[in-house]
């Protein structure tokens, strides 16, 4: 893999063509985030979006996902006060889940390992998430006083239900990627010798399916959460006449009644 020119080596992106894998490289820290690799990580997505990728595959090296925030950027006892935090989740963890949110392609998060803090809530920002079955959710806040941010505390009870949601931020106890999939909280647990394989095979499955519907489809799901039932029932009405204008669906219908393969372009 190659990071693209001036890219920090905190981050590493190897385009596919039509899609891009992004890997967090800080593997001897679990991959926890300096701002140095918050900045790369947002460049290495907005680059993606930017050139046409048509998904996204995110991952870690090394034997952890994400364990994250580095602390050490953020303890009280090397700073002349008590750390903005505020601050922090405002320029760097709100507008990364804003991001990856936003991208009108699936992005797919493959956990290899600990997902921790931060690092848990930004794979659950993600579309379609696979765990190795090895891997565990830590929502690690509770031990040092914090609350879940990154999206933590929207996502879970809605994922979850409000108890479960309590049970696993209040008391910071890992949650393994088996149960995880079995509650609904991600997509799937996969053996951990298939992960990678099984998340690019995806990754280029929605890379070369019709993009633009699956686009719509992601957000078209996520308005759902603020919208009144008849309200949505419009979000959907215009999401389907654009679809139903687009070559995607065109080829979609001649592909099925000429009972062939489609070739979609995304458009």
């Amino acid at each position: 893999m190659q990071s693209e020119p001036g890219m920090s080596d905190t981050i590493i992106s190897h385009n596919h063509g039509q899609w891009v894998e992004i890997t967090l490289n800080r593997p001897d820290r679990l991959n926890s985030f300096t701002d140095e690799m918050h900045l790369a990580l947002r460049s290495a997505l907005e680059s993606a979006r930017d050139e046409g990728a048509r998904a996204v595959l995110l991952t870690g090296a090394g034997r952890g996902f994400c364990a994250g925030q580095d602390l050490g950027d953020r303890n009280p006892a090397t700073m002349e006060g008590p750390p903005d935090l505020g601050h922090t989740v405002r320029t760097f963890y709100a507008p990364l889940v804003r991001l990856i949110r936003s991208l009108n392609f699936p992005v797919v998060c493959a956990v290899n390992g600990v997902a921790a803090g931060a690092g848990a809530n930004i794979a659950l920002a993600c579309d379609v998430v696979l765990a190795a079955e090895s891997s565990r959710f830590i929502q690690s806040f509770s031990k040092v006083g914090l609350i879940p941010d990154t999206g933590g505390s929207w996502h879970l009870p809605r994922l979850l239900g409000e108890a479960r949601a309590k049970g696993l931020a209040l008391t910071g106890q890992p949650l393994p990627a088996q149960q995880a999939a079995d509650w609904g909280l991600i997509w799937k647990a996969v053996p951990d010798a298939d992960l990678m394989a099984d998340a690019r095979a995806l990754t280029q499955k929605f890379a070369s399916g019709p993009t633009l519907g699956l686009g719509l489809t992601k957000q078209t799901i996520q308005t759902a959460a603020v919208n009144t039932l008849t309200d949505h029932l419009e979000v959907e009405a215009d999401a389907m006449k654009t679809c139903g204008q687009s070559a995607d669906y065109a080829e979609g219908v001649t592909a099925f009644l000429e009972k062939r393969a489609p070739v979609f372009r995304g458009e």
